[in-house]
């Protein structure tokens, strides 16, 4: 959209106080579903039921020319079409990728430094969510291209000339998952959100994460209540490529 610039007059939420996560539900009627919603996210996994026949998460993502913001509650990056998350017949298309500190998701109680979502969209509009858990240990070479471009101030997309980044380089080399039925992390918190949350943490230095808790300290919406959903831990060989021929 043209028009989406840094709001003037302040933001509708936020992370703390009294636009907190606790009164998301009670900003505006559109953010009614964050407090009445059955299948919110996120969830701390728990009691996944294994499945050796989930089918495989096939990415087949072509690099980006860069296009980052810092939108006042994540740094994004755009990513321009034509790149493709393929799950069994299932086909979604990449959007965008942000980042939460610490991690949204929790896997058996256990939290991680950082997450990046994968956000795509398949061609009716729904949404699949591939979360990577990011953990303090190496340097991402992926990361450090993005932070070397990070707009320390909140504002309008900046289109970074000559610099492509590919969503690709942020995925570790095991891809099998956890899957759930849940919703989007922030307002209007919508539901019919289907998760991917990928076992195998990706690393990023300390030194990255402490760059991004330089703008965002915490910009993690708290655990949610899983409502006995069912939760599927897929074991399959993964396919890193969608390149089968």
């Amino acid at each position: 959209a043209v028009c989406q610039a840094a709001h003037p007059e302040g933001h509708h939420w936020a992370y703390e106080g009294d636009k907190g996560p606790a009164a998301w539900g009670d900003l505006e009627k559109e953010y009614a579903t964050c407090k009445l919603g059955h299948r919110q996210s996120p969830i701390d996994i728990t009691h996944a039921k294994r499945s050796h026949h989930g089918p495989a998460l096939s990415f087949d993502y072509k690099p980006t020319p860069l296009k980052i913001i810092n939108n006042g509650h994540s740094v994004q990056v755009n990513y321009a079409p034509g790149s493709f998350l393929s799950v069994g017949k299932k086909r979604y298309e990449l959007k965008q990728v942000h980042f939460h500190h610490p991690s949204e998701e929790r896997v058996d109680g256990k939290g991680y430094d950082m997450v990046a979502h994968l956000v795509h969209a398949d061609s009716e509009g729904h949404l699949g969510v591939v979360a990577v858990l990011l953990q303090s240990g190496a340097e991402s070479a992926a990361m450090k291209q993005l932070w070397a471009n990070l707009p320390a101030t909140e504002g309008e997309e900046q289109a970074v000339e000559g610099v492509e980044v590919n969503a690709a380089d942020l995925l570790p080399a095991e891809l099998s998952y956890y899957t759930f039925q849940g919703s989007l992390t922030t307002p209007p918190c919508s539901e019919g959100v289907t998760w991917f949350v990928l076992k195998t943490p990706s690393e990023v230095s300390a030194e990255q994460v402490k760059t991004f808790a330089t703008l965002y300290p915490n910009d993690a919406r708290p655990i949610q209540p899983s409502n006995r959903r069912k939760i599927t831990e897929s074991d399959v060989q993964p396919i890193r490529l969608g390149k089968s021929h």
